[in-house]
């Protein structure tokens, strides 16, 4: 029980800290109401390496052809699914477009009939979802004329692609981008101002009155982190009501509780992140430069500026440390999708088991500095 006394008290201590202090608080403001609303309209995104499904009911030459010709570095190998598995793999965030052949596709394009194959995108995406539709648009219309001429300067034949958008029906880029946009702020603020917190300490001297209180480095580390986790999660929570629902009018299809307690579990390994390099870095000048080095893959690596699946497959495996990347999946699985618990689980387990490693990692670090100043 005194261990917690001591938490609580040491928590009210770094909130009135950054409460009190005015440019911090009109960072905050600035960063979940402005910053998200410009970064919304972000720019728009390649499409490289995207995953697709193809549901062939013909299973002819021509429809073959056509799988054939989606290749990298555009899209990667085809995946042969029927309606219900391609329809559950996007559901899940696995595909970004399924492609639908009907039976008898070819055998009406040769009879000069006008067939319609089904295009399914995911447009949470919105960028990559618009740019894949008009390469996959071009590729069947090339194949099909390639296919019934034998070449692709011949008129083009009577067929037509069918669009669908899958949960972001009118494809407006402000949806994905404001996800995104949180994300950063959260990232760059948490990590940012744990650490700060950390080196405060130590710039002010208060760090040696904290040593000769009957404090455990333990309840001083927890104590920062969750400071920094309740103003962060206050503003994401009013930036995410007042900015993203109520400005830019983005729908949240799932629930907003699941998607705080997402948040908050991924503050909590941002904290942990930003105490790692707090309990580092020397001076702030140093903590600065960390911050940069550090933030960059955070927000370039996370998906918000381009699909995972477009990046190389070894940075895809160390973005698996990124809990970054699994808070955007979650995000906008939960956000767009109405994805429930049963869905986003997995990614929720790893933001809380890489945020211990790097929690465990600084409390080390920590207790062996504040031994080494003793």
């Amino acid at each position: 029980m005194q261990s917690l006394a001591n938490i609580f008290w040491l928590i009210g201590k770094e909130l009135k800290s950054v409460l009190g202090d005015p440019v911090m608080v009109i960072l905050i403001l600035w960063s979940f109401v402005v910053a998200v609303m410009l970064e919304a309209s972000g720019a728009a995104d390649t499409v490289q390496n995207a995953a697709i499904a193809i549901v062939d009911e013909d299973r002819s030459a021509l429809t073959r052809q056509i799988a054939g010709a989606l290749m990298p570095p555009w899209f990667q190998e085809p995946v042969y699914l029927n309606a219900d598995q391609a329809a559950a793999a996007m559901d899940r965030g696995e595909i970004m477009f399924a492609l639908a052949f009907p039976p008898d596709f070819a055998a009406d394009t040769i009879a000069g009939k006008v067939p319609m194959a089904q295009l399914l995108a995911d447009a949470t995406a919105v960028s990559q979802a618009q740019l894949g539709t008009d390469y996959l648009r071009n590729i069947v219309q090339l194949e099909s004329l390639e296919f019934l001429s034998g070449s692709t300067d011949a008129p083009p034949p009577d067929l037509r692609l069918e669009l669908r958008r899958a949960f972001n029906a009118n494809g407006n880029p402000v949806w994905f981008k404001s996800m995104s946009s949180l994300l950063n702020q959260l990232s760059l603020l948490t990590i940012a101002l744990t650490g700060a917190a950390m080196l405060r300490e130590r710039e002010h001297g208060t760090i040696e009155h904290l040593m000769v209180m009957p404090l455990t480095p333990a309840e001083v580390a927890l104590s920062k982190v969750l400071a920094t986790m309740i103003v962060v999660l206050v503003a994401f929570i009013g930036s995410l009501l007042l900015v993203v629902q109520g400005l830019l009018q983005v729908p949240v299809v799932g629930s907003v509780p699941l998607l705080v307690a997402g948040a908050a579990v991924y503050l909590w390994a941002a904290a942990a992140i930003g105490m790692l390099l707090g309990t580092v870095a020397r001076s702030m000048a140093q903590f600065a430069l960390l911050v940069i080095v550090v933030i960059i893959p955070v927000i370039m690596l996370s998906g918000g500026m381009g699909a995972v699946e477009s990046q190389p497959d070894l940075v895809q495996k160390l973005t698996q440390a990124l809990p970054s990347r699994h808070f955007l999946a979650f995000a906008k699985a939960v956000v767009f999708r109405g994805a429930g618990i049963d869905a986003v689980w997995p990614q929720l387990a790893l933001m809380a088991g890489l945020g211990a490693v790097f929690f465990t990692a600084s409390l080390l670090l920590f207790r062996r500095s504040m031994s080494v100043t003793g």
